[in-house]
């Protein structure tokens, strides 16, 4: 009887420890981000055509800065990216995506990308030609869509 009355206590014990532990977000291990783009937008290697997108970090414990782009209904994934970590001065509560403006007959290409909450971000890796392309263009700072709401981005300068 005493087996039982101490099994009964710890288990009991358990589940007490267990309903105060913080709820676990599995969006938090994969950044998992939705984002629209009214107009194309290139990534490294990659044309994303208008849409709507999800930027995902790769399921990798050696490497936490490798990002996959899937479509909306994840049937195609579009590219996977090395990336860089790259810092901004204080979190939102939204994504942030850091664009360069093109020249008219090319789409804009994403530079920067930021998860709500986080002060690190992920800065993409274009071949040497095309950063120093990028890096004499104009930057946009966009503040794409929160997760669970609708909004439409805004774009502004960034200095």
């Amino acid at each position: 009887m005493n087996r039982l009355k101490l099994f009964a206590v710890v288990f009991c014990l358990v589940l007490a420890f267990g309903a105060f532990l913080p709820a676990a977000r599995a969006d938090e291990w994969d950044r998992q981000m939705e984002i629209t783009f009214s107009e194309p937008v290139e990534v490294p290697g990659v044309c994303l055509p208008a849409g709507t997108y999800w930027f995902v970090l790769a399921d990798s414990s050696s490497n936490r800065y490798i990002m996959q782009i899937f479509s909306q209904d994840w049937s195609k994934i579009y590219s996977t990216s090395v990336t860089i970590p790259t810092i901004r001065p204080e979190p939102t509560d939204q994504i942030v995506v850091r664009l360069a403006e093109r020249p008219h007959n090319q789409p804009e290409a994403l530079m920067k990308l930021y998860y709500p909450g986080y002060v690190t971000g992920y800065e993409f890796i274009y071949h040497h030609r095309e950063e120093t392309e990028l890096r004499h263009d104009a930057k946009l700072s966009v503040t794409a869509r929160p997760m669970n709401e609708t909004y439409n981005p805004v774009i502004a300068p960034h200095s």
